[in-house]
């Protein structure tokens, strides 16, 4: 199964003085993208959360190569860059979903964190499902 571009509508209320989207907004985008990729996986991500896991984030990372304005629909491509027990790596490809033009690339890093515990865990050990989940659309 090949996953599908996460379509997203630029809202007027995302730009900023200069009439584009914030540059905060695309973070919340690929917030928005990865939630996508778990439904589209068959694991939404509430069933994670549910379970007692959540996944802290350590970095994120957006280099911004075109304007999107009010109006504009991207395609947000997700793909998972790096997989280890403990950590998982996310990158993002957003595009002009008309044109196919680059606007902006990104990513995000995350750790795999027990809410009960308080504590980082591995996934691999204590949802290895999800985790093999995963390593199945790892990129490379």
């Amino acid at each position: 199964m090949k996953l599908r571009p996460y379509l997203r509508f630029a809202q007027f209320y995302e730009t900023d003085a200069m009439g584009i989207i914030y540059h905060a907004n695309y973070i919340h985008w690929m917030e928005e993208a990865r939630i996508d990729m778990m439904d589209q996986l068959g694991w939404p991500y509430q069933r994670v959360h549910d379970a007692g896991l959540d996944f802290g984030v350590t970095e994120v990372h957006c280099h911004h190569r075109g304007m999107v304005r009010f109006g504009d629909t991207v395609a947000i491509q997700v793909t998972i860059t790096r997989l280890t027990p403990a950590k998982m790596e996310v990158g993002y490809r957003i595009t002009d979903a008309k044109t196919g033009e680059l606007r902006a690339e990104g990513s995000t890093g995350h750790f795999f964190f027990d809410m009960a515990e308080q504590k980082p865990v591995a996934l691999k050990r204590v949802m290895p499902e999800l985790y093999q989940l995963f390593a199945q659309y790892k990129e490379g």
